[in-house]
């Protein structure tokens, strides 16, 4: 699909950006980014970007599992466990590998353990805002 858009230049500049390329919907870019780390940006042709982003969540997701790190689960009644499932949640399809792997089940029974929680907290929240550059960057909010 190639859609022609206009939009301001930073204050100060004088003049359009013309835009006539192919663009990628901001909301598959979006889910995309959430569900495989780095993949919204690939979809942007951000490749390098993409490489480094993937390289960084899964990294710090893999180093908070081998910590034996907790994985949150949906938890209504604990406002600081519904954080962290919010959190955990960030990282896409990692979260629901393990989950169905039964990784992360362990009671955290020493301090390297919730070191490794953090990590796996830490993935997801930068796997959220790295899905919501993708959005700005597809949406043109940002240039890149």
């Amino acid at each position: 699909m190639v859609t022609k858009v206009q939009y301001p230049l930073a204050a100060g500049d004088k003049g359009l950006i013309d835009d006539s390329t192919s663009r990628v919907s901001p909301t598959l870019a979006l889910i995309a980014g959430w569900l495989v780390p780095g993949a919204g940006h690939l979809l942007l042709g951000k490749w390098i970007r993409a490489a480094l982003l993937m390289t960084s969540v899964l990294c710090m997701f893999a180093i908070g599992i081998a910590l034996q790190g907790k994985i949150f689960t949906p938890n209504i009644g604990e406002p600081l466990d519904m954080l962290g499932f919010a959190g955990d949640l960030g990282s896409g399809l990692c979260y629901l590998i393990a989950r169905l792997m039964g990784w992360g089940q362990a009671p955290v029974l020493v301090a390297v353990a919730d070191y490794g929680t953090k990590f796996i907290a830490v993935a997801g929240l930068l796997n959220i805002v790295a899905a919501v550059d993708a959005h700005s960057l597809a949406s043109g909010r940002k240039r890149s």
